[in-house]
């Protein structure tokens, strides 16, 4: 499989190792510059992890190729659908997720039925934590957003997150420590006790080799996925 990385970051750098190791070839790197189209038309597959404000831009641009695309870049979701359509209207495949893990995503179904769980017993308040590193540039993490509205999911009163303590709102709080690969903790406390349910990464090669897998997924595919489908969670 040739691959193109687009964003040449701590990721894009730990899935060019992991690509190696599995025996495909990266016949593209993108560091910031404007995009080979003719570069990326001759991959089977493009792995994208830049920056929010120019995740959409290479999405759509890559999507336009007819090359499928693994996007890990977050803090740009709220254009998410103008992605999605691109893909559709191109007849390619698109994966986001907002991280590769394996462990995270059993950690995204576990948070689901533990929250389904904790609803029905108000006393209990629940909380969103995540910790990393200090290069990460948008706050909270993908990863606590999602971890959140899959809370917000199982609660009726909770309409949205928010990093303040509001009425009706699932308050995420979030650190910026080095050395962190990325640790978020859900929490639910009352008066007399907490319930606490925590995934801590140890390094990004979980990561890489889960999008390196979602880039070995989507190939011959059309559509909308994500690393559910991937996984078969």
């Amino acid at each position: 499989m040739k691959i193109s990385i687009i964003g040449y970051g701590r990721m894009g750098q730990a899935i060019e190792k992991i690509a190696k190791e599995r025996g495909h070839e990266i016949a593209y790197i993108n560091n910031g510059e404007v995009l080979d189209i003719d570069a990326i038309k001759a991959t089977d597959v493009a792995l994208e992890f830049t920056q929010p404000t120019a995740a959409l831009s290479n999405v759509k641009g890559i999507l336009s190729t007819g090359t499928p695309v693994i996007s890990g870049t977050t803090g740009w979701l709220k254009f998410k659908n103008e992605a999605d359509s691109a893909a559709e209207k191109n007849r390619t495949g698109f994966l986001y997720a907002s991280n590769f893990s394996l462990g995270v995503h059993l950690f995204f179904v576990i948070n689901e039925k533990l929250a389904a769980l904790m609803a029905p017993h108000k006393e209990y308040k629940p909380q969103v934590h995540e910790i990393h590193h200090t290069g990460k540039k948008d706050a909270p993490s993908g990863t606590a957003i999602t971890t959140a509205e899959g809370i917000i999911a199982a609660y009726p009163e909770l309409k949205n997150w928010s990093g303040e303590k509001a009425p009706g709102s699932l308050q995420i709080t979030d650190e910026r420590i080095d050395p962190y690969c990325g640790t978020h903790i859900v929490t639910y406390t009352s008066s007399i006790d907490k319930i606490t349910l925590e995934h801590h990464a140890f390094s990004r090669e979980g990561f890489a080799q889960g999008a390196v897998l979602a880039a070995e997924w989507i190939l011959g595919k059309e559509g909308v996925f994500t690393m559910r489908d991937v996984l078969g969670l």
